[in-house]
């Protein structure tokens, strides 16, 4: 398994941006697909951004498409999260997840190793 560290939550207001980071560790990094998760208050955990072993495919369900980014940088381990025209809705904890395998991964089963989750908080 890999370990990861998500980092670049905070405070921001609607209509604006956050990059968030997460960092693997292990050599074996561009070996997973990567994932972006949230979990809002009282809400069930959701996959909002998903990207393959290269970074040649993404996955972004509508509710994020055209607003956020998934990518990564393999030889840095890290994958990134750029979100844009946040809103509150998309206030939550996110999580980064690795799914061992090349290709993207949209199913939550798939992923078996988590980060612990950094606060994003959208204020209207």
């Amino acid at each position: 398994q890999v370990q990861l560290v998500e980092s670049g939550g905070g405070l921001v207001q609607a209509g604006g941006s956050l990059r968030l980071s997460c960092a693997a560790s292990g050599r074996t990094f561009s070996s997973y697909a990567m994932g972006w998760f949230r979990q809002g208050p009282g809400r069930e955990r959701e996959l909002i951004a998903a990207i393959s072993w290269l970074g040649g495919v993404t996955y972004y369900p509508d509710s994020v498409k055209g607003r956020f980014t998934i990518s990564r940088d393999n030889a840095k381990n890290t994958v990134y999260l750029q979100m844009n025209s946040l809103k509150p809705e998309d206030t939550a904890v996110y999580f980064c997840a690795a799914a061992k395998g090349q290709s993207v991964a949209t199913l939550t089963s798939s992923y078996n190793s988590w980060g612990q989750g950094t606060q994003v908080t959208v204020s209207s």
